[in-house]
């Protein structure tokens, strides 16, 4: 099994509207997750798609590292979450000098993608057979 994280950090999107987002790809093929993301009309999916490629590219890496062999359609999305980030406050001058402030706000982003383990639950599953 292949579990790979990609996290991208201090976006200029709200955690708010990044959520809605990630909504969409939560358990999701990687595939299917990059196509949905592809044509969301949200401003937050470009830097969501851009992210689930890197973690599939993080998960090949992995693959390669631990002599495993790994399909690109076998990755789901496992995991994946908004922190918030810093938020950038700026002024906006209005009238008879006073100033109102403006909220800035940054996200975290986290992708964790992941291979089914079909394998592991069937040996879990006759060891604990065989246990009782």
């Amino acid at each position: 099994m292949v579990e790979s994280i990609a996290r991208v950090r201090h976006i200029r999107v709200t955690p708010q509207k990044a959520r809605r987002v990630v909504a969409l790809i939560k358990g999701k093929q990687a595939q299917e997750a990059l196509a949905i993301l592809k044509f969301a009309q949200q401003s937050a999916s470009e830097p969501i798609y851009k992210l689930v490629e890197s973690a599939i590219a993080n998960a090949r890496v992995k693959a390669d590292k631990e002599n495993e062999y790994l399909d690109d359609a076998d990755l789901y999305v496992k995991n994946a979450y908004v922190d918030e980030g810093t938020t950038l406050k700026r002024f906006q001058p209005r009238a008879q000098g006073r100033a109102f402030q403006i909220k800035k706000r940054t996200s975290h982003i986290t992708v964790v993608l992941s291979t089914p383990e079909v394998a592991e639950t069937a040996s879990a599953a006759t060891t604990k057979k065989a246990s009782k």
